[in-house]
């Protein structure tokens, strides 16, 4: 079965070994003249060169496996049929053992899988107790972070009188980062009584989540001339800084409309760094949805499609449940889920991705 997978995959394969030579023959001809473009580079070559290569090595044991059994139908020899035979066999087990790993590694990988990610999360309708619920879903991703070995930056945040956030925004660094986080953008709602409800009715109130991959200098050419950027005061707690400079940093992108603002820090300096960092982060994934969207007009059934839009996750604490709505999952454990515990969701999740692309693989040929 792995080997008819990867003969249907054989045209991909094919272009990302162009494109592995591609990369190697820039990295040679480009990387003294443009050190900044080797990171980069080699990132995507890091995706790359492991499938490429086994796909050489299964093409290798394939036609071992052809010449050992073209070798059995001349041979007149029984003793020496038998061998060719039982070299046939095992060298066709090898390429099925390695076909497997192969299929497996196409339908996990992903470019980006291995960046770093930028979480932004941001309060819907419910008012403060939104508020109240985007505090715990950064608590809850700086956590699973955490656990994972990852560290974690605060970009931005806007806190509320009772101890929650209006919106805020993580910069969570590691190797494979974006591939633990990609399935939370979306919709989260939380069914609760708020600790502020007297009679004791339970409450709905929502979060979106955005998983954006931070991207390298190079990969987003920004003009200075579609920028506009306003410095002001920063508001809220932040020490003496606060309301006696203008550090507080408001970055406008003109063709896109895109507006991303950062008064975490005291300088204006590292306020613009970061507002730019996530301006780049939201840029490159509006480049990716629009090239998703033309190559798959099915984008809405994929695990983690990314519309802020869509109800994705809903966190019941009568019932004491999670409901993942994308692939009908519910888990018990509250508390443990908001303090981290989200590699089973994550293992389910990666599970039904993998089993649609599969679906995709399959129905691509035969269409």
């Amino acid at each position: 079965m792995s080997i008819e997978i990867v003969e249907k995959l054989g045209v991909r394969l094919r272009e990302m070994a162009a494109r592995l030579h591609e990369i190697d023959r820039r990295v040679v001809a480009e990387g003294a003249a443009r050190p900044q473009l080797i990171p980069t580079l080699m990132r995507e070559r890091a995706s790359l060169a492991p499938s490429v290569e086994l796909h050489a090595e299964i093409e290798r044991y394939r036609r071992e496996a052809a010449d050992a059994e073209a070798a059995a139908r001349t041979e007149t020899d029984p003793e020496m049929v038998a061998e060719f035979r039982k070299e046939t066999a095992v060298l066709q087990s090898k390429v099925e053992a390695l076909a497997a790993r192969l299929v497996g590694r196409f339908l996990d990988s992903d470019p980006d899988d291995l960046r770093d990610v930028i979480l932004e999360i941001r309060a819907g309708v419910g008012g403060d107790e939104a508020a109240l619920f985007v505090a715990e879903l950064r608590r809850m991703y700086m956590r699973f972070a955490e656990r994972l070995g990852f560290s974690v930056e605060v970009l931005s945040a806007y806190p509320t009188p009772l101890g929650g956030l209006t919106e805020t925004a993580l910069l969570i660094s590691g190797e494979g980062a974006y591939a633990q986080f990609r399935y939370e953008s979306g919709g989260h709602r939380v069914q609760r009584v708020p600790a502020t409800e007297a009679a004791g009715r339970i409450h709905t109130s929502t979060a979106t989540v955005a998983v954006l991959r931070q991207v390298d200098d190079i990969a987003i050419d920004i003009k200075d001339s579609d920028l506009v950027i306003d410095t002001y005061r920063a508001s809220g707690a932040g020490g003496q800084h606060v309301n006696k400079t203008d550090s507080a940093v408001r970055v406008t992108h003109l063709p896109s409309g895109i507006v991303v603002a950062c008064q975490d820090e005291r300088s204006q300096q590292k306020n613009r760094a970061r507002a730019m960092s996530i301006l780049k982060a939201r840029l490159h994934e509006h480049a990716t949805a629009t090239r998703d969207a033309e190559r798959a007009k099915d984008r809405r059934e994929q695990v983690g499609s990314g519309d802020r839009s869509d109800k994705i996750r809903t966190y019941n604490f009568p019932q004491d449940r999670i409901t993942d709505h994308r692939i009908g999952v519910t888990l018990h454990g509250i508390p443990a889920f908001l303090d981290g515990a989200l590699d089973v969701m994550v293992g389910k999740l990666r599970d039904e991705e993998r089993t649609r692309r599969l679906k995709a693989i399959l129905e691509e040929k035969r269409a």
